[in-house]
């Protein structure tokens, strides 16, 4: 739908050039869905969740992020499960990071530039200025695009297309202008970040050297990024200038971050990559952590457990006390039908690190399975952990409805369904759980009330 049919009778619209449906359709689609993406983090159905790979990104983003004065608590790390190389901020304090700018960051650093290029967004209200700014560029569209439709519906085509394209034009070229200086603030704010912790900005310079000669190939060969982070030679100048100058350029990522980070590239490679593809990169030649690392996961997905588990053991030789080689390990037990022994191996991954919401729920569902009453309750006390510090992980609701169900608590069962549909925004079928809770539970009671508060939300945003 284009603003032209609210604006003007259908009657008009029945003179209108096809060109210039067109031309007024792909405009204002790519504004309304621009506005639209920049206001909502509607990406579900490509976010993965991952404890190790969200655990690197929250220990490159806080120091950061205080640099910035942002609480870091209050930012949501997201992961987009996307090829492409890309980052943004979106939906209040929210970072959504593409996997394909994981993978093809050469080291760390590369990856912290961007991070705390999106931290300058973030910590200059970018995202709700960009709003106001595309308001502002829609208006000399819509009135260029009503003054030529008008001419065109008394004949003077020639005339309608060059006001409806003049008025795209010039909406183009102001929002464009406005932002490029938002980007080079961002720039700026993120080398004064990196210098105030003291690490080095050549990483983010590096990470633009990549789009440098991109800006001429059409938009369908560019990346995500230089389309949403406009690049200029001016730009690039003044970065340059300020990263080479910083006393901190120089600066090496510790050996644990790029232990870290090459281990978190391994995985994703591995659960992202077609098993043929995995073999062709980590090839039985190498057998570096992160080689092994990558096999163990497509020798997983292709349902051979034993050998996946061999691939883990030089792994743990060397790293025994990673928790998340731990998870890895209960993950190949369960899905292999290995319910009961994968228990202990989730269980040390929680021991090692009891904070992360994500493995308490890998070690719920393995206890859950086991269809022990003894250990669904041990169940429940690890969801309501990870519900307390998680409240968008639906994975742990659903678990937690299971769990209850099992031990024919119905009432926290629909009311743990309820939250794991409002967790994934769907408000109708969270509130038509909460009221199958209440009829469960006692009037007054915590759960019945938490029922009434999903019952009298109005939606979000």
């Amino acid at each position: 739908m284009t603003f032209a049919q609210h604006l003007l009778p259908n009657p008009y619209l029945a003179h209108i050039h096809t060109a210039a449906k067109h031309q007024m359709a792909s405009l204002f689609a790519v504004v309304v869905a621009l506005m639209f993406f920049l206001s909502s983090p509607a990406l579900s159905a490509g976010l993965i969740r991952d404890a190790e790979t969200e655990k690197m990104l929250r220990d490159f983003g806080t120091p950061i992020f205080r640099a910035a004065g942002i609480n870091p608590d209050a930012v949501r790390l997201h992961i987009v499960a996307e090829n492409s190389l890309n980052a943004f901020v979106a939906g209040g304090q929210r970072m959504f990071i593409h996997t394909g700018l994981i993978l093809r960051a050469d080291r760390p650093n590369m990856l912290i530039g961007v991070m705390a290029h999106e931290t300058g967004h973030m910590a200059g209200g970018h995202l709700s200025r960009t709003q106001d700014a595309l308001k502002d560029a829609l208006v000399p569209t819509i009135i260029s695009t009503v003054l030529g439709i008008g001419a065109i519906a008394v004949g003077a085509a020639d005339v309608g297309l060059a006001l409806i394209t003049g008025g795209q034009t010039v909406a183009q070229r102001g929002f464009l202008e406005y932002s490029r200086i938002q980007e080079s603030a961002a720039d700026q704010a993120a080398v004064t970040y990196l210098d105030r912790i003291g690490w080095s900005g050549a990483g983010m310079m590096d990470t633009f050297y990549l789009f440098r000669g991109q800006e001429v190939l059409s938009e369908r060969q560019q990346d995500p990024y230089l389309r949403s982070h406009p690049l200029s030679t001016q730009r690039l100048s003044a970065l340059e200038d300020r990263v080479t100058r910083s006393p901190y350029f120089d600066a090496q990522d510790p050996p644990e971050w790029v232990t870290s980070f090459e281990m978190v590239q391994a995985k994703l490679w591995g659960f992202l990559d077609q098993p043929s593809l995995t073999y062709r990169r980590f090839p039985e030649s190498d057998q570096s952590l992160p080689a092994h690392y990558a096999r163990a996961i497509a020798l997983h997905k292709q349902g051979y457990g034993d050998r996946a588990l061999a691939e883990l053991d030089p792994i743990f030789e060397a790293m025994p006390d990673n928790p998340f080689i731990w998870e890895l390990k209960g993950q190949i037990l369960f899905e292999g039908g290995k319910v009961v022994e994968s228990i202990a191996p989730y269980g040390r991954a929680v021991e090692l690190a009891p904070n992360s919401p994500l493995l308490q729920v890998g070690l719920a569902q393995s206890l859950i399975a086991t269809e022990d009453p003894a250990n669904t309750e041990k169940a429940l006390e690890h969801l309501r952990f990870a519900e307390r510090f998680d409240k968008e992980n639906s994975r742990a609701y659903q678990q937690a409805a299971i769990g209850y169900a099992r031990l024919g608590d119905y009432g926290h069962a629909e009311l743990a369904t309820a939250e794991r549909f409002y967790a994934l925004g769907q408000l109708p079928r969270a509130k038509q759980h909460a009221k199958r809770a209440q009829d469960e539970l006692l009037s007054g009671s915590p759960g019945w009330l938490r029922a009434e508060d999903i019952l009298q939300e109005k939606g979000r945003g």
